[in-house]
């Protein structure tokens, strides 16, 4: 099947823009994967650094009571208040931003546990020498604190796993998106040097069928086919040849007889002219007839 040349342009021309589109896609694409991917993983990590203040506050509660109770005095209150809103903020912060699967249930297990936790901390502020708060205080702190481990090495491995999906899926998008746009460019490729190779050979026949008619050759013809602007202008020339060819043919057929009839013409005027010349010939030669005949007498 034979394209013509607007044919060709228009397919290379489709060919190109569908790579424009895939690169712009491509941008798009990486840059939604990107801010997706940096949305989901500051969540994990907001959990873990909430899970990590958590840890640490309730470790300075634990520290304050451990110390107050070995010492037999009175815990800084200040110390633990300052504490507990800390893990209680950290806490509410952490049950706002649940991505994982179970980590709403740890969630809840986690503030069932720090709301006792707290209550009997508060009860240990008012009685600080009681054996049995501090057992319980020590033995809630122990059940928070590997729930808030658990809370963090969950989110943790969630970042690492994302984060090994997301370069994945990114490289199947690059590699597909490669592929396609290699193809497209291949095929836009070979249509830009169809058109280039098929506009030169055009080109280079009208000029030398030019040539030639400047030259003189009227019987030569261009032998174009399709239906494209060369096709057309072959046509045109190849009419403006034929009319050409038509006039030398009739000029060669009237030429002889005007030859034919300058050269009589020419003859006739060269008699004229010897006749004439023979007349005053023969005039003279009375004239010195005449005077021998005198000298003789």
């Amino acid at each position: 099947m034979k394209f013509s040349i607007r044919s060709k342009f228009s397919t290379g021309m489709v060919f190109l823009l569908i790579i424009l589109a895939l690169s712009i896609y491509s941008a798009y694409y990486m840059n939604k994967v990107s801010n997706e991917s940096g949305i989901i993983l500051k969540e994990n990590y907001l959990s873990v650094v909430y899970a990590r203040d958590m840890a640490e506050g309730l470790t300075k509660i634990n520290q304050e009571i451990t110390r107050s109770f070995i010492l037999n005095g009175n815990p800084n209150t200040l110390i633990l208040k300052n504490e507990l809103k800390v893990v209680d903020s950290s806490l509410q912060a952490e049950k706002n931003n649940i991505t994982e699967p179970g980590e709403d249930k740890l969630a809840k297990g986690i503030d069932t546990d720090f709301k006792e936790y707290s209550d009997s901390v508060r009860k240990f502020m008012e009685s600080p020498h009681a054996v049995s708060s501090v057992l319980f205080l020590q033995k809630k702190y122990d059940s928070l604190y590997q729930q808030l481990m658990q809370l963090s090495v969950m989110n943790g491995k969630a970042i690492e796993v994302k984060t090994d999906n997301t370069k994945i899926s990114s490289q199947d998008a690059m590699t597909q998106m490669s592929i396609i746009a290699t193809l497209c460019f291949i095929i836009a490729l070979f249509y830009s040097y169809s058109f280039s190779s098929y506009s030169s050979e055009r080109f280079s026949q009208l000029y030398n069928e030019i040539k030639k008619l400047e030259d003189g050759d009227y019987a030569n013809r261009l032998d174009f086919d399709g239906t494209d602007k060369f096709y057309e202008i072959s046509t045109v020339i190849n009419d403006m040849a034929e009319k050409l060819y038509e006039n030398e043919k009739k000029v060669h057929v009237t030429a002889p007889f005007e030859s034919e009839k300058k050269l009589t013409t020419s003859e006739i005027q060269d008699l004229k002219s010897v006749l004439t010349r023979i007349k005053k010939i023969e005039i003279e030669a009375e004239v010195l007839i005449v005077k021998l005949e005198e000298k003789i007498s």
